[in-house]
C-alpha cells in the first residue's frame, strides 16, 4: 500500500474477508526476518480466506500511521495485523513474527500444501 486511498481499499475489503497487513521497514534486519517468516508461511498456504497487503515503512510512512490511527494501535515495525470487519483481531510485532506464530494464530484463515514425498 503505498496511498491513503490503498488503506481505505484495504479496510473496507475487511468487512469482506479478513486483511493481514504487514509493516515492513526495508531498513531494519528484525523486519527483514519478520518478512521471511511471513513469506515462507504464504508460500506454504494452498489457499487463504484473507487478504495479505504490506506497507513499506520508510517509503509511505504517512499510510503506516494512518493504519495505526485508525485502528488505536500503537505503530511498530515490523508489525502484523489482522483486521477483520474493521477491527484488530490480531497483532504481532517484532520476535513475535514466527512462522509458528502466524500458524497458531491464523492457521484457520490458511490451508497448507500437502506434500507427498
Amino acid at each position: 500500500m503505498t496511498a491513503a486511498a490503498d488503506w481505505e481499499a484495504a479496510y473496507v475489503e475487511s468487512f469482506r474477508r479478513p486483511v493481514l497487513i504487514f509493516k515492513h521497514s526495508t531498513e531494519c534486519p528484525i523486519s527483514g526476518g519478520a518478512r521471511d517468516e511471513l513469506s515462507n508461511w504464504l508460500e506454504d498456504a494452498a489457499s487463504l480466506s484473507l487478504s495479505p497487503v504490506m506497507v513499506l515503512v520508510p517509503e509511505n510512512r504517512g499510510v503506516a500511521m494512518a493504519i495505526a490511527e485508525q485502528l488505536n494501535l500503537k505503530h511498530e515495525s515490523p508489525q502484523l495485523i489482522l483486521v477483520d470487519g474493521g477491527k484488530v483481531s490480531w497483532h504481532a510485532s517484532h520476535w513475535q513474527i514466527t512462522y509458528s506464530a502466524l500458524d497458531e494464530h491464523l492457521g484457520t484463515h490458511c490451508e497448507k500444501q500437502h506434500f507427498v514425498v
